[in-house]
């Protein structure tokens, strides 16, 4: 599995607003992209696409920011994933006339495609909060 920058950043975001789902403050982004290393503008754009998604809500004004749209057990990771990188899991053939032996390999990888799309549907946010108590690498605030 390749994972672009553009969909890590995506991921560590929605589980940054995850962490704080109970708190009902929307957070800044140059919060997230000061505590992760993040361009703040790239992350901007991935912000307004989960956005335009659904996934998230922003709040404009000194006390804004963005937060999820849902509960968090709600968003899996292959939510946040397909929206950010939709060309995620399609696979095709190159060959210009497939043989028997091109179908078989391009059935294969489309079975383990489509077990790998299932496998992070079935990750949630609050999955992943609860993974990130438990390691006690907790996200601390000031």
């Amino acid at each position: 599995m390749i994972v672009s920058a553009k969909t890590e950043y995506a991921c560590i975001a929605v589980l940054e607003l995850a962490t704080r789902h109970d708190s009902g403050e929307p957070v800044r982004i140059r919060e997230i992209a000061d505590s992760h290393g993040i361009p703040s503008r790239f992350l901007v754009q991935i912000l307004l696409q989960l956005k335009s998604a659904g996934l998230v809500n922003s709040t404009r004004g000194a006390a804004g920011g963005y937060q999820l749209a849902r509960d968090p057990s709600e968003i899996s990771l292959g939510d946040v994933m397909s929206v950010v990188d939709s060309q995620s899991g399609t696979i095709r053939s190159f060959a210009e006339h497939p043989s028997a032996t091109a179908k078989i390999l391009l059935h294969r990888w489309q079975d383990v495609a489509r077990q790998e799309r299932d496998m992070l549907s079935d990750i949630s946010f609050a999955d992943l909060v609860q993974q990130l108590k438990e390691q006690g690498e907790g996200m601390y605030y000031i």
